[in-house]
């Protein structure tokens, strides 16, 4: 995800690449980023922040106290923490710190990789004027953005967090459907992807209702009203809705850390 955020601001000219620096452990993937984009590329994280003024957190939950401790000796009031890590609170990343500072809570997806992505930024507290037009702006360079309560974003995770998953079976099931019926394997998934991208994009641009755009599809007695008896059979509305909160109650499970 990391990496994501880089090629969106990079390529949307919102930050030049000299005033970006990424910190891997691993030496072939900090020089793979800074041949790719022209980004500073090291290990020392504690380093990255003293140069920094808003310093993203793009690592795993698992280690996210880890690192924070790293860094706290270089944290000052001047820096805006932004963390990306699922289920980890503001309030868990203070304590890891040993004192407070100006923490954005932000949960993008992967399709952010294709300027694509949907992130929900938790309004924090003690935060400067700017502070959130800033996360907006940094996010907004790779997909849409919406500004919610920090308790709302463990939900967040479940749906849109997860969600890509979520939709690449969907593609796939559609696409084995295909194959069921005869299609070839390529051909199937061409057209699953598209359609899913297509129904996607029709209801984003037009702001029709999901329900309206099936109903728009479904003649009486035809073909599509039959396919969608057959998912109502197999309970997909409740397996979806089943899905969203085992990953919230996932990600709550997440920020509480290890039993």
């Amino acid at each position: 995800m990391g990496e994501a955020l880089i090629r969106g601001l990079v390529g949307a000219n919102l930050v030049k690449p000299t005033l970006i620096t990424a910190t891997d452990v691993r030496a072939e993937r900090t020089k793979q980023l800074a041949e790719q984009y022209g980004v500073t590329a090291h290990a020392d994280n504690a380093r990255c922040v003293r140069d920094a003024d808003v310093v993203i957190l793009a690592v795993k939950p698992q280690i996210m106290a880890e690192v924070v401790r790293e860094i706290a000796p270089a944290v000052e009031p001047r820096h805006l923490l932004i963390s990306i890590a699922a289920g980890v609170a503001t309030a868990t990343i203070r304590g890891a710190l040993g004192k407070d500072a100006r923490i954005i809570r932000v949960m993008p997806n992967t399709p952010a990789l294709v300027l694509q992505g949907a992130t929900a930024i938790a309004r924090g507290r003690g935060l400067e004027r700017d502070d959130l037009a800033t996360a907006q702006e940094i996010f907004g360079a790779v997909g849409r953005v919406v500004v919610l309560d920090e308790q709302l974003m463990d939900a967040v995770t479940g749906l849109s967090g997860s969600g890509p998953a979520y939709v690449a079976i969907v593609i796939e099931s559609l696409a084995d459907g295909g194959v069921n019926m005869g299609l070839d394997r390529a051909t199937a998934l061409t057209l699953a992807t598209q359609t899913v991208l297509g129904a996607a994009q029709l209801l984003a641009e037009t702001g029709l209702h999901p329900g309206a755009l099936k109903d728009m599809v479904s003649s009486p007695g035809g073909t599509t009203i039959a396919g969608i008896a057959a998912l109502e059979e197999g309970g997909i509305r409740t397996t979806f809705i089943r899905a969203v909160e085992r990953a919230t109650q996932r990600s709550r499970e997440l920020g509480r850390g290890p039993a």
